[in-house]
């Protein structure tokens, strides 16, 4: 086997490597039941909030990937919140369905304050990155008031 023929291998196996990183950074699976539901949006706003506590304190790849993990569970979290999942240990309030719109809005305007925060730190702006990290906090903060006990 030539040099060149080895080579284009090994970059069409790098390139391949790349494109499944990228589908598996957001391997995102909507929950089947109530139970998985609650569970699910429990691991995601605790991962949510250890990313912000340390996340005025990153730059370059680390901010970039905390940006990116809050960009993606806001995404979803919609979906993990289906009518009747308020079983088990649910912190969630009636009125997340009784205000589904106003609920979905601030999780719209968290996951653009993510995305805002993900351009931020992969531009090395760290005004705009930290501008996101307090918009995010206060959409967490607005959410919590109205939609959780």
């Amino acid at each position: 086997m030539t040099i060149q023929k080895i080579s284009a291998l090994a970059i069409a196996g790098l390139m391949s490597l790349g494109v499944i990183a990228t589908v598996a950074q957001d391997a995102f699976v909507a929950p089947a039941t109530p139970e998985e539901a609650v569970a699910a949006r429990k691991a995601i706003m605790r991962e949510n909030g250890m990313q912000l506590r340390t996340a005025g304190r990153l730059a370059g790849d680390e901010a970039v990937a905390t940006m990116q993990t809050l960009f993606d569970n806001y995404s979803h979290l919609p979906l993990l919140f289906p009518e009747g999942s308020i079983v088990g240990d649910s912190e969630a309030l009636p009125a997340v369905w009784e205000r589904w719109d106003e609920f979905v809005a601030i999780a719209d305007a968290t996951r653009d304050s993510a995305q805002a925060g993900l351009e931020a730190a992969k531009a090395g702006d760290t005004a705009g990155y930290t501008a996101a990290l307090q918009a995010i906090g206060g959409s967490c903060n607005q959410c919590h008031q109205v939609f959780r006990r």
